[in-house]
């Protein structure tokens, strides 16, 4: 039984990531490089924010309960700030590696546009966000005991997996809009990006009341897939045809005789 809870709720935390990464990541070298990379800067901010927190609580009264509750939410601000932060500093790095690739390029072009890094970017924030707040939950699913034995919520592992799915989908998302925004200096954008970023971290302290944070959290996800979407060009005409599965007719009958040179007398 534990193995399929364990293997379960993988597959609904990892699954479309997985999928995002095999079919869109893995085949490009560059994309590679991009997922990479952005997985080493969230795991800086990771660690700056780790170090403030057990600063913070070391230097407090560790008796006092409601203090030590205080500290954590600070901490998961503090957190979601240097996540942003990094974002933002990842996207300088990437807007000038692409000045740099156009240039040694032969026409003159990257060979992986802005909007694609964002993409990528966004996915490997969410990707290596996802296995930190999740990967202790999965190791404790395996066994042994079982969930809910002492009144607690027997959702919680099932629960913990669509949680950290909405994350990491959440953060491809916001890389997309937050590096469109950076590109076009829409700073409402930025700032929307960041507390929706905000309000999804402090509805996780709802836990175990699920009803009132998953659902507001899809919710999210859903508003920010959209917003992601129309960012990156798509519309709605697109949707129609990918509803429909037609295919345009890209087929074309050349006149030849309007090509041919006149003969000469």
């Amino acid at each position: 039984m534990g193995a399929a809870v364990f293997f379960g709720c993988a597959g609904i935390a990892f699954g479309p990531a997985l999928a995002l990464v095999l079919l869109t990541v893995a085949a490009e070298p560059l994309r590679v490089i991009v997922l990479v990379a952005g997985a080493f800067f969230w795991l800086v901010s990771l660690l700056l924010a780790s170090l403030i927190w057990f600063i913070s609580v070391h230097l407090s009264d560790r008796e006092d309960a409601k203090l030590q509750y205080g500290l954590l939410i600070f901490g998961a601000a503090v957190s979601v700030l240097l996540q942003e932060a990094f974002r933002f500093a990842y996207f300088k790095l990437l807007k000038k590696a692409d000045e740099g690739l156009a240039t040694i390029s032969e026409d003159g072009r990257s060979p992986i546009s802005l909007r694609q890094m964002a993409y990528v970017s966004g996915l490997s924030f969410g990707i290596i966000s996802g296995v930190f707040s999740v990967i202790n939950i999965l190791a404790d699913s395996i066994g042994p005991g079982i969930v809910g034995i002492h009144g607690d919520s027997p959702y919680y592992f099932i629960t913990s997996a669509f949680l950290t799915m909405a994350l990491v989908l959440l953060h491809t998302f916001w890389g997309v809009i937050f590096f469109d925004a950076c590109e076009k200096r829409h700073y409402w954008c930025l700032g929307l990006v960041v507390a929706s970023h905000l309000l999804t971290s402090g509805l996780t302290f709802l836990n175990p009341w699920y009803e009132a944070s998953l659902v507001p959290i899809f919710i999210i996800t859903l508003c920010m897939g959209l917003w992601a979407f129309f960012t990156a060009g798509g519309s709605f005409r697109n949707i129609l045809k990918c509803l429909s599965c037609k295919q345009e007719d890209h087929s074309r009958v050349m006149m030849y005789s309007a090509l041919q040179v006149p003969f000469e007398d």
